[in-house]
């Protein structure tokens, strides 16, 4: 619903959730929304699926724990024939079969753009990679050089399966904020940012996120891009030296943030970021070929 509204309001942005927790959801209704705001928003929509990392969802719709890893899998083939099929005849565990329904709406893009979320398990990324299908990499704590091998690791699943690694796509998926300085953008995030970690870790049995790791997790080999637009270019180039990925997506809001704080963070990154990336990432490929 937050994606429709958007939609309505703006005429580039690609529009995804950050992910779509797949195995505690219907596959049909899923793919019923994203093609009902693919159409809204004359084909700019996009899944991205995953297991999840959260499990309130399985109790709360009536899934069973144990069925994590075959919701998933079941889910997803059916994902995926809905996507190149109008009328769909299949048969599962976990939902109950169809017999050559029809699916509607039906999506403006063919196909519907649908990745792979993964969080650092190395199964999910060499399903992708089986698949073909475009990755996107949770990198919310620790350091990002740590999850390279499973970037290789995809391309080496989607060669060995026929795939050409070159028509691939990754997402780096990333908390942060950005302000004018870098001490603006820590003095308005850094509260909500712990509050809410916080309490997760309540859930979870995790200790207190303390300043001194939230600094670390700041710093230029940590997940976190906290500060200034500069320090977001750096942080996102570095990155970028590690996995060479093409999107880079970034989530302003962990806790609650004034409205007008978060749209200048979003005008920071949009017009103060995003243009030097691309052109710095684009100048080392015209580097890297002519040598």
């Amino acid at each position: 619903m937050v994606l429709a509204a958007a939609a309505s309001r703006t005429e580039r942005i690609r529009l995804t959730s950050a992910v779509t927790v797949l195995s505690s959801e219907d596959p049909v209704r899923a793919f019923q929304q994203y093609a009902t705001l693919d159409l809204l928003s004359d084909g700019r929509a996009e899944m991205i699926v995953g297991r999840g990392s959260f499990t309130e969802s399985f109790p709360l719709f009536g899934q069973d724990l144990r069925d994590y890893d075959s919701l998933f899998s079941e889910k997803l083939q059916l994902l995926l024939q809905l996507r190149e099929e109008e009328h769909v005849t299949w048969s599962g565990r976990h939902r109950p079969k169809l017999t050559g329904q029809g699916v509607y709406p039906r999506p403006k893009q063919d196909p519907l753009p649908i990745w792979i979320a993964v969080g650092g398990t190395p199964n999910s990324v060499i399903r992708a990679g089986v698949l073909g299908l475009p990755l996107a990499i949770a990198i919310i704590g620790g350091q990002p050089a740590r999850f390279a091998p499973l970037v290789e690791l995809y391309y080496k699943a989607a060669a060995e399966a026929g795939h050409d690694p070159s028509t691939l796509r990754v997402s780096i998926n990333a908390h942060g904020f950005l302000a004018d300085t870098t001490e603006r953008a820590v003095e308005i995030a850094y509260a909500p940012f712990k509050a809410t970690m916080d309490r997760i870790g309540r859930e979870r049995g995790w200790p207190p996120q303390s300043r001194a790791h939230f600094d670390a997790e700041r710093s230029l080999e940590g997940a976190l891009i906290m500060g200034s637009a500069q320090e977001a270019i750096d942080k996102i180039l570095y990155a970028h030296e590690l996995f060479g990925h093409d999107r880079h997506l970034l989530q302003l809001t962990v806790g609650p943030i004034d409205h007008a704080d978060v749209m200048r963070a979003i005008e920071i990154y949009g017009r103060d970021v995003a243009p030097v990336v691309r052109k710095e990432v684009a100048s080392r490929a015209e580097g890297a070929a002519a040598s």
